[in-house]
């Protein structure tokens, strides 16, 4: 859950590579997955699609126990708003789910109101304001 990716576990992130364009989506998951590499596309075993992942720099060491790099990957399933507006999470979001626009290499983003369903109150609105969650 993105809740408990902290910071030093992304902290040698160089790059996120997005495989869709992010601008139309409310809201992306996020895990960190064990994987063989630094960089690459990495293998995608889970329902729904692969949106982007994190790219590693040189100085990224792999895990003692098991040779895998913790690297994020986000991706959205069959059931997510973007596919299903009104379903499960059409004013709500996975506690997964990040706004994509709040993501960059070694920050690990938030939830807005535009992730969570919402939209802004008219004062924000006219203020020019976004809140995190």
């Amino acid at each position: 859950m993105s809740s408990l990716i902290s910071a030093d576990e992304i902290g040698h992130e160089t790059e996120l590579v997005w495989l869709e364009d992010i601008d139309s989506l409310d809201y992306v998951r996020q895990s960190l997955d064990r994987l063989p590499t630094r960089k690459g596309k990495p293998a995608y075993h889970r329902d729904g699609r692969m949106i982007g992942y994190a790219l590693l720099g040189t100085t990224a060491k792999p895990s003692r126990a098991s040779g895998t790099f913790r690297r994020r990957v986000f991706w959205l399933l069959p059931h997510d708003r973007d596919s299903e507006p009104n379903g499960l999470y059409a004013k709500s979001a996975p506690a997964e789910a990040v706004d994509p626009r709040t993501l960059e290499p070694q920050v690990k983003g938030y939830k807005t109101e535009r992730s969570e369903g919402g939209p802004p109150s008219s004062a924000m609105r006219e203020l020019g304001i976004t809140l995190p969650l």
